[in-house]
């Protein structure tokens, strides 16, 4: 005869002993608890669960929503879409409810921030683009300001190498006159953590400042960011 062991709860890993959703009452279902309780009242791993609804076989949404939690304490400014479907249980569809549950809460946190910045260094600027350093792709982003160097917007203009052809005065004047701006600063990152600016950088530099000259919209500076600080190029004596 053989002898059964029992294993006691506390002994069991984690994933033994972390229930299942169609195991839950259905007041602690995540989405059931927004209802009654506020999203506040939901771990980070219950709100992950509550946006992406369900998993994949073999594996629960609460394990799936713990794994990507983990990647969010881990590099949440800088999740991407490869970063997300590489997990067991998020596809297309779960990546992109996430990325844009996230792009919404920026943009609505980063008003808020906008409404308060008075720009007055370059260094003013680098919490309105916060997590750009760590893009693996070049982004050129163009921050409209109001006669008092208050931030009025912050926009993404291009993805990707810069050129003339990618950031063209058109597209970067454009909102800055819908937005009725007197003045506007460029900023892009380098994904090979270099601050050096290069012949593009500085040409279309140029270009920018002499169109803004001609709008009455003035360049005040044009910022390079990496892993490694930034680089202010009006600083550097090249604006």
């Amino acid at each position: 005869m053989h002898a059964i062991f029992v294993v006691p709860p506390h002994m069991l890993p984690l994933r033994s002993q972390m229930k299942r959703m169609r195991e839950l009452d259905r007041c602690d279902r995540p989405r059931e608890k927004i209802a009654n309780k506020g999203a506040c009242s939901l771990s980070d791993q219950e709100l992950i669960a509550a946006i992406i609804g369900n998993g994949t076989q073999g594996r629960d949404v609460f394990q799936v929503a713990r794994e990507i939690a983990g990647l969010f304490r881990e590099s949440a400014d800088t999740i991407s879409y490869d970063d997300l479907t590489a997990i067991r249980g998020v596809g297309e569809g779960k990546a992109s409810q996430i990325l844009a549950s996230l792009e919404l809460a920026r943009r609505y946190l980063k008003k808020e921030e906008e409404a308060r910045v008075k720009v007055q260094s370059p260094a003013d600027i680098l919490p309105l683009v916060a997590g750009l350093n760590g893009q693996r792709q070049e982004h050129f982003i163009c921050i409209t300001l109001n006669g008092a160097h208050e931030v009025i917007a912050t926009r993404t203009i291009t993805v990707g190498l810069l050129n003339h052809s990618l950031v063209h005065p058109r597209e970067v004047f454009a909102d800055a006159i819908t937005d009725r701006a007197a003045a506007v600063i460029c900023v892009h990152n380098h994904p090979s953590g270099t601050l050096e600016p290069s012949s593009q950088d500085l040409a279309v530099t140029r270009q920018l400042k002499d169109a803004g000259d001609l709008l009455g919209i003035r360049l005040l500076d044009h910022l390079i960011v990496a892993r490694t600080g930034y680089l202010s190029l009006k600083e550097r004596g090249d604006l």
